[in-house]
């Protein structure tokens, strides 16, 4: 596929990256794979609705930023991630571009749309971050994964209980979850009790005042909705 640039003058997001990389530091390895995957995200945006346009002024601290908050709640140790509803790669390409530094380091992106799809996979090509893409349903991946998988994670995707719903199956194996959820997240926290006990931490995010990422480290289904 080829993407054309954004038509009209391109947004100037140098302040915009400074800010975001005062919020989350990288090494100059990282910022450089990041610069050339925010290069690619504008080209491609003209074709394929990555992003809200509304959000691109504010591209670094409101997705690449948000995205690399996760390091900070993951266990040291964790190199295989998987990242439910990838789209337009948030969080999984910022997370992937950190991990190359971290030899044995994997990011799998599960996206089912197909253009969004062969995004990620140009994202990939381009930055040479230790990632994969699995152009399926959440529903339908099966164990893709290998035996080991230390964090889950999901940005802008579903509800709460959804979320679990899905990614039991990886937490029961001794990943953490890490959700990034906006304002209604304690309606969603009550909702997903009545299905699932939770062992559950809020952690406020660095990059929005309404946001907040769900650390979901255990699941147990509640009695009553046990098969």
């Amino acid at each position: 596929m080829t993407a054309r640039s954004l038509k009209g003058p391109q947004p100037d997001l140098a302040a915009d990256k400074a800010r975001a990389l005062k919020l989350t530091p990288v090494s100059r390895e990282t910022e450089a794979r990041l610069d050339k995957y925010v290069a690619l995200l504008l080209q491609w945006q003209a074709t394929t609705n990555l992003v809200a346009p509304s959000t691109l002024l504010q591209l670094w601290v409101r997705h690449v930023a948000d995205s690399l908050q996760l390091l900070d709640l993951a266990p040291k140790d964790a190199k295989v991630w998987v990242d439910f509803g990838s789209g337009g790669g948030f969080p999984a390409i910022p997370l992937a571009c950190a991990l190359a530094e971290r030899p044995g380091s994997r990011v799998h992106l599960v996206e089912s749309n197909g253009k969004k799809a062969a995004f990620l996979r140009e994202a990939i090509r381009v930055t040479g971050a230790p990632a994969v893409v699995h152009a399926s349903r959440i529903e339908d991946i099966g164990d893709s994964f290998g035996d080991r998988v230390d964090v889950v994670t999901a940005r802008a995707l579903a509800p709460l209980k959804t979320l679990c719903d899905q990614a039991v199956p990886l937490i029961a194996r001794g990943a953490v979850a890490l959700f990034l959820k906006g304002q209604d997240v304690d309606a969603e926290l009550t909702e997903t009790a009545k299905y699932w006990t939770l062992e559950v931490e809020k952690v406020p995010s660095k990059t929005s005042r309404e946001g907040c990422i769900v650390v979901v480290r255990g699941l147990k289904r509640v009695e009553a909705f046990r098969n």
